[in-house]
Parts: C-alpha cells; sequence; structure tokens
C-alpha cells in the first residue's frame, strides 16, 4: 500500500505533534509516536506491485497543485480504532482529491482505495490509533479539553510507503 499525502507548515506540525503527544501521554497508546507518524492527511490510497509505477503520475499531479490554508473544526472517530481531526471539505481539498483520482485512474494495474475516490473522501488526520474502548474515551477527553478550531497552512504533498512509514517523493506545493 502507497499513500498520497498532505503535509503542513511548521506551526500546525507542533499543533498537531501536541494533540498526538497529549493523547498517547494520558492514554497509554504510543502508536503513532513510536512509528514516529509525521503530521499528514491521506489523500489516496493505492495498492500497486511497485512504486515506480506510481513516481511518474505523482511528479504529474505535483505540478497541478498549489499551497492553501484549511480550517481545523472537529474532532471524530473511526470506530473502533482511530481518533482524528478533521477540516472543513472546500473545494481545495476536494479539487486536489479528484485531480490526483484522474491521474492515477489512468494506471490499469493499480487499485485506488474506495475510501479515498471523490465524493467519497473522509478527510482527518490521525492522532492516534489501535486504540482500546478506553483508549478512545481517553483521547475524547483530552481533545474535549485542548481542541479548538484552527487554521493550517498545506505545504508539501508526499508519496509513501506505510508500515513503517517511508517517505519515496515529497513536493513543497508552491502558494
Amino acid at each position: 500500500m502507497y499513500l498520497i499525502s498532505l503535509y503542513f507548515d511548521e506551526k500546525t506540525n507542533k499543533l498537531i505533534n501536541r494533540y498526538i503527544e497529549r493523547i498517547a501521554q494520558k492514554s497509554g497508546n504510543r502508536f503513532m509516536t513510536d512509528n514516529k507518524v509525521p503530521p499528514h492527511m491521506t489523500i489516496s490510497a493505492i495498492e500497486a506491485k511497485s512504486i515506480d509505477e506510481l513516481i511518474d503520475p505523482f511528479e504529474e499531479v505535483c505540478e497541478k497543485l498549489h499551497s492553501s490554508n484549511i480550517m481545523f473544526v472537529s474532532t471524530g472517530q473511526l470506530l473502533p480504532y482511530v481518533f482524528y481531526i478533521t477540516p472543513v471539505m472546500n473545494s481545495y481539498l476536494t479539487d486536489m482529491n479528484k485531480i490526483i483520482y484522474d491521474e492515477y485512474s489512468k494506471i490499469s494495474d493499480i487499485r485506488i482505495s474506495r475510501y479515498y475516490m471523490p465524493n467519497s473522501w473522509l478527510a482527518h488526520v490521525t492522532l492516534a490509533k489501535t486504540l482500546s474502548k478506553d483508549q478512545q474515551m481517553t483521547a475524547l477527553d483530552v481533545m474535549m479539553s485542548e481542541f479548538s478550531p484552527f487554521e493550517a497552512l498545506v505545504s508539501r504533498i508526499g508519496l509513501s510507503r506505510v508500515n513503517p512509514h517511508e517517505d519515496v517523493r515529497t513536493h513543497i506545493l508552491d502558494i
């Protein structure tokens, strides 16, 4: 599995990392910190035989994209294991998701996850995963006391491997 993900400016990274660390401290679930998962928003998940067939389309996509601000306004849960923050779904995010989908759907021997197709993508940034029920409740308690809406700058896009996370290519987005 390979991911195409959005990354943020340093101010946003510090804030999101603070949320990740606080949930880890309070819940005891250190999956995100132990695996050094950087703050990111996955915009596409692709199954392919080789990363090599994904690199050229990634470079093509990068030329069509730009940086922008988005607003994170809420927290959520993908039950039973994941806790996240979510942005307002705006035209910037929906257009970017469609551009990436359109480029990669041209490749016949890959499969794009149905959860990342246009009009079915839940934009989110994972703060904790592999949570037990009690850890989910702790994450909710932490975020109820610490979260408030904030603006974030999407500054980079990356193509990565998973488990463990490894960036293969990154591209700084122009404003």
